[in-house]
């Protein structure tokens, strides 16, 4: 039974993450149009109508604009925690009650044949959390919208064969760039996003025998850059001794489209 993974979309634009097996198949955000989402979906030759039920991070836009739409036209449960319920955006519209579900953070669900592990994780939303899918192929954790690394985070992402862990920014690009400064100094919070060289440190620590693939994903479009992100990273945990391309394979998750699919 394989379990397999591919990003939809992942930027600070939107945000949509595909997880499955022969049984199930889930998706971690809608952060953008149903229709977008379908395309995406059509190229893992799948189709709303395919999938289960979708987890929600937080209730940023970024996250959580498609959740309603692709809710009300497939018929889709939706769960995220009572926090994020509870600050979900006007725009989101109305779900049907049997569709509003609630996961709580360090309390396992099993869906189908998923173990759904949410975590917390700090980040300036109402009740955010990550998400880690178990099965007996492997583990695979999304980490994304971080201001930085708690100890939970770092015990849910140990074990992981694929990782998706956010690379938001570039420091030098970020503090000499034209967002006001007040937007700056909520990226750069304890709550606001990982920076590429705060990435790259935390991965060298990580990795393991298990690790096997890498997407850094939800990369500024205005602070950042796909190279900048995969060589910033590549080089400190090429100083720590790992090696890409041979310890394990990482790329950066495209804004959107799905470029890449991987199995365990």
């Amino acid at each position: 039974m394989k379990l397999r993974f591919a990003t939809i979309a992942s930027s600070s634009g939107g945000n949509c993450v595909y997880i499955g097996t022969e049984y199930t198949n889930i998706l971690i955000d809608a952060g953008l149009s149903g229709k977008r989402i379908e395309e995406g979906l059509s190229r893992l030759e799948l189709t709303g109508h395919d999938i289960d039920a979708v987890f929600v991070t937080h209730e940023h836009a970024d996250h959580v604009d498609g959740i309603g739409v692709l809710s009300r036209r497939y018929d889709i449960p939706v769960y995220a925690t009572e926090g994020t319920w509870s600050n979900m955006p006007v725009k989101v519209g109305e779900l049907r009650p049997r569709n509003k579900r609630a996961v709580y953070a360090d309390e396992n669900l099993f869906f189908n044949d998923l173990c759904i592990q949410p975590f917390e994780i700090p980040h300036d939303a109402a009740e955010p959390v990550g998400y880690s899918i178990v099965t007996d192929n492997g583990k695979i954790t999304v980490a994304t919208d971080m201001g930085h690394i708690t100890d939970i985070v770092k015990e849910n992402i140990k074990g992981s064969s694929v990782l998706l862990l956010e690379s938001n920014h570039d420091i030098n690009m970020l503090k000499n760039g034209p967002y006001a400064y007040s937007l700056k100094q909520r990226i750069l919070s304890d709550k606001g996003h990982l920076s590429n060289s705060v990435a790259g440190a935390f991965l060298s620590k990580i990795a393991d025998s298990k690790l096997k693939y890498v997407f850094l994903g939800h990369l500024s479009k205005e602070n950042n850059t796909p190279q900048l992100a995969f060589d910033t990273v590549k080089d400190i945990v090429s100083e720590s001794g790992a090696e890409i391309g041979g310890d394990f394979d990482m790329w950066v998750a495209a804004p959107y489209g799905v470029k890449r699919c991987v199995e365990l």
